[in-house]
């Protein structure tokens, strides 16, 4: 799939696509499997951390937070690592 059509966690469903100049990692598997997240200014620290996203498609449903964190060696890469209420 061509990066210009992928969906942004988080962005509005009007305009879900990637923003130029922004900084973007891949969600693999998981509920958010295939969205990108906006990184933009984050710090190498933060990069290195789990991400808990809210999310109503996860196996907690509404209200409930999904994680990802970087892959070991891809950091464009962050893999999901379990759901959480």
């Amino acid at each position: 799939m061509d990066e210009l059509t992928r969906r942004v966690y988080g962005a509005d469903h009007d305009d879900p696509g990637p923003e130029p100049g922004c900084d973007y990692v891949d969600l693999v598997a998981g509920p958010l499997d295939g969205l990108l997240l906006n990184v933009t200014g984050w710090t190498g620290e933060r990069l290195r951390e789990t991400a808990i996203l809210s999310t109503e498609i996860g196996r907690h449903g509404p209200g409930g937070h999904t994680m990802y964190g970087p892959r070991p060696g891809d950091p464009a890469h962050w893999d999901w690592r379990g759901d959480t209420p």
